[in-house]
């Protein structure tokens, strides 16, 4: 069971404020949003890299994989500063 299909966090406690609330939506929207960009570099890299996969990774393999993780933080990175400096 995940952190949103929880009981906790589907019913609202009357005795949390809702600055408490927001916090704790806060930080399960920061989650999901952490195993969403996992997935989706997982999944981006492994399909470019990844070319027979195998027991191990092959030097060019885990270059193209680091290589490949590092270009998708940076962009993340040159979005989300994008993001927050024009609000």
């Amino acid at each position: 069971m995940d952190s949103f299909s929880s009981p906790s966090s589907s019913s609202h406690d009357p005795k949390m404020s809702a600055e408490d609330f927001m916090d704790q939506l806060k930080v399960q929207l920061a989650q999901a949003y952490a195993e969403e960009f996992l997935e989706t570099v997982r999944g981006k890299c492994f399909d470019k890299c990844i070319t027979k996969p195998g027991s191990s990774l092959s030097g060019g393999e885990s270059s193209c994989i680091s290589r490949c993780v590092d270009r998708y933080i940076e962009a993340t990175s040159i979005i989300s500063r994008a993001l927050f400096n024009s609000r």
